[in-house]
């Protein structure tokens, strides 16, 4: 299912967006709300699955020509990790704010009122391939680094390293220094079937493990890397690897 959370001040257009959405496919589900207020309400609802696209009103009062009100949930909605690269769509009469949707907002597209309905429905087709398609993307984490989320394929880490004020991230093709982030910040993200911390400096991805030797206290990985077994993670590298 495809939950598309659709922001609009005006309740008449609220519901007929949601009515244009839904009409496409019984595979879409629009969330209607009203308000900020009600959008961060949703946002925060853990209890159901995430939303795969925002439909989002940049003015929410029309009495306050200067409301930005859209824009400020889109920035929280982007602060969210799971949300890093949801598509984002800015509905509004305000052309003015097109460079901001977009280059700070990375909005995924931007429709300027008044709008129709097939503009609308050609729109909820898109976002709805773009949601099967994402249904069997491989498992990702999000990282930033000067200011730019990047998206990294958990498949293509061997190891992640600790560094002076970062991590090391060693992938499958290169490497990549991110500031300011800690093992355990980036363990947390990780899958805990897939990784396994060996070091207090250092995790590694078992897929990329080729042989562990627990005497000598070092993991050999398929890429020719070598990283050193901790003391205390010795009896989990045991009972994760066999050995």
């Amino acid at each position: 299912m495809t939950r598309i959370l659709v922001l609009e001040d005006s309740k008449d257009c609220l519901n007929a967006i949601t009515a244009m959405l839904e009409k496409v496919s019984d595979r879409v589900c629009a969330v209607p709300v009203n308000s900020l207020e009600e959008a961060r309400a949703a946002l925060a609802e853990e209890a159901q699955p995430l939303f795969q696209a925002f439909l989002l009103d940049i003015n929410l009062d029309c009495n306050d020509k200067e409301d930005v009100s859209g824009i400020t949930f889109a920035r929280e909605v982007r602060m969210r990790r799971e949300y890093a690269f949801t598509p984002i769509v800015m509905i509004t009469s305000l052309a003015n704010m097109e460079l901001t949707a977009y280059r700070e907002l990375h909005c995924y597209q931007y429709l300027i009122k008044p709008y129709n309905e097939q503009d609308i429905e050609t729109l909820a087709g898109k976002l709805l391939f773009l949601s099967q398609q994402g249904e069997t993307r491989d498992a990702f984490v999000v990282v930033k680094k000067e200011s730019v989320n990047y998206k990294i394929f958990c498949k293509d880490i061997v190891c992640v390293k600790a560094v002076p004020r970062g991590v090391l991230l060693v992938l499958s093709k290169e490497e990549m220094k991110v500031p300011y982030l800690s093992i355990k910040q980036l363990l947390d993200k990780l899958p805990n079937d897939k990784f396994l911390q060996v070091h207090r400096m250092c995790v590694v991805n078992l897929d990329y493990v080729e042989y562990v030797d627990t005497v000598n206290g070092f993991i050999r990985m398929k890429n020719g890397e070598q990283v050193e077994i901790g003391i205390t993670y010795k009896s989990d590298i045991k009972k994760r690897l066999c050995v």
